[in-house]
C-alpha cells in the first residue's frame, strides 16, 4: 500500500521556500517560519508570489516531489517536476484508447456513473442529517433530485456514445447544483449558492468549491503521473492545450467525497465566516489568508479519514483514493481488468 506522505501548502503570499540540506525551509521577510524533511513530502502547493531557489527546485525534481504555484485564490499557474519516468507502453496504450471513442467509452460510462451516484450519495446523506429540520418543500426537491440523480446514473450504465455520456454528465451537475443551496444551512446570508460560477468565483460558495477542486486536481494529477499515466490526454474531457484533461477525468468522481462535502460541513458548521472571503472591485471572491489556512487545514484531516474501497476491499485514507484509482486505471488500460473500477462512495 502506498504511503500517505504531506503535501506541503504555503499560504504566505512573501514566502521565500529554500533548500537547506535535506529540509524544505520556508521563510518570511527573512524569518524562518518552518522547516520539513524533503523524504516527507510528497508534493509542495504554493499561493506565494516570491517562489522558490532554483536548489529547492532542482532537489524536488529529482525526489519526484511536484510543486505547483497557484494564484492567492487557488487559481493555477505552473507545475514544475522532474523527468517523467512512466512506462512508455502503458502511455502509448493510453493514447490509442483516448483516439478510439469504442474503446474510452467504457472507462466514460464508468467514470460519469460514480459521479451521479456520488452526488446522489451527498443529497441522501443532507437529508439524512437534516432533512427532519428542512421545511416540506426543500426536502421534496433533495428527495426529487437523488432521484433524478439515479436516473441518470441508470441511463449512464447503459449508454455507449461518448456524446451522450457527456450530456449525462452536463445533466447530473445541472440537477446536483441547482439543489446545493438547499444543503447549506448556515443562518448567514452571504453563503448563499445560485449557480456555479468560475474564473472568477462569485460568491463565496463557488470560491470555496473553485479552492478545493484546485487542491483536488494538484492530487488527482500528482496520482497519475505517479502510475506512468499522461495527465494531458483523458477519455471525457476533450484535449486543449495546458489542461490536465485526464486529471480533470478522475476528479469527477471524487469532487463529491472530497470536495463537495467538505465544503458543505465547513459552511454548515460556522467554521467559515463571511470575513474569511474577500471580493474585489470587478466582483470576484477569494479566501483570505487565514480563511485558506483553514480550509487547508480540514482538506488534510479530511484526507487521513479511512473508508473502505468498495472495489479493492480494502481500509485506506481517503487521501489515497486519487492513488488507487489511478491504479486502477493503469490496470484496466494494461488488460489486467476488464473495465475501470470508477469509485462509488456508500
Amino acid at each position: 500500500m502506498r504511503k500517505l506522505r504531506n503535501t506541503i501548502y504555503v499560504t504566505s503570499e512573501d514566502a521565500w521556500l529554500r533548500k537547506d540540506g535535506e529540509n524544505l525551509v520556508v521563510e518570511v521577510e527573512g524569518s524562518e517560519r518552518g522547516r520539513v524533511p524533503l523524504h516527507a513530502m510528497e508534493g509542495i502547493v504554493c499561493f506565494n508570489r516570491a517562489g522558490a531557489s532554483p536548489a529547492l527546485l532542482a532537489a524536488c525534481a529529482g525526489k519526484a516531489i511536484a510543486v505547483s504555484f497557484l494564484t492567492p485564490n487557488g487559481r493555477f499557474i505552473a507545475r514544475i517536476e522532474g523527468p517523467r519516468s512512466g512506462n512508455v507502453l502503458l502511455r502509448r496504450k493510453q493514447y490509442r484508447v483516448a483516439d478510439n471513442p469504442a474503446q474510452s467509452v467504457s472507462v466514460v460510462r464508468n467514470i460519469v456513473l460514480a459521479k451521479a451516484a456520488n452526488q446522489r450519495v451527498v443529497v441522501l446523506r443532507a437529508l439524512r442529517d437534516h432533512g427532519a429540520k428542512l421545511p416540506e418543500e426543500a426536502s421534496e426537491s433533495l428527495e426529487s433530485a437523488a432521484r433524478r440523480l439515479l436516473r441518470i446514473a441508470r441511463r449512464a450504465a447503459e449508454a455507449d456514445d461518448l456524446d451522450i455520456l457527456r450530456g449525462f454528465e452536463g445533466e447530473a451537475a445541472n440537477v446536483y447544483f441547482s439543489i446545493f443551496d438547499v444543503m447549506l444551512h448556515n443562518s448567514d446570508d452571504a453563503f448563499r449558492f445560485r449557480g456555479r460560477s468560475r474564473r472568477p468565483p462569485l460568491d463565496r460558495v463557488n470560491a470555496l468549491l473553485s479552492f478545493l477542486y484546485a487542491m483536488l486536481g494538484h492530487d488527482c494529477r500528482s496520482a497519475l503521473e505517479g502510475v506512468g499515466l499522461d495527465p494531458q490526454v483523458g477519455f471525457l474531457h476533450a484535449d486543449r492545450p495546458g489542461r490536465a484533461s485526464l486529471a480533470l477525468d478522475l476528479m469527477e468522481e471524487l469532487r463529491p467525497v472530497l470536495a463537495d462535502r467538505l465544503a458543505l460541513t465547513l459552511i454548515n458548521r460556522g467554521q467559515l465566516k463571511a470575513r474569511d472571503f474577500l471580493i474585489d472591485a470587478g466582483g470576484a471572491v477569494s479566501l483570505t489568508d487565514d480563511g485558506r489556512k483553514q480550509v487547508l487545514v480540514a482538506w488534510q484531516e479530511r484526507k487521513k479519514r479511512e473508508l473502505r474501497h468498495p472495489f479493492l476491499g480494502e481500509t485506506a485514507p481517503i487521501g489515497l483514493v486519487a492513488h488507487l484509482q489511478a491504479r486502477l486505471l493503469s490496470r484496466h488500460l494494461r488488460g489486467d481488468l476488464d473495465g475501470y473500477p470508477a469509485f462509488a462512495w456508500k
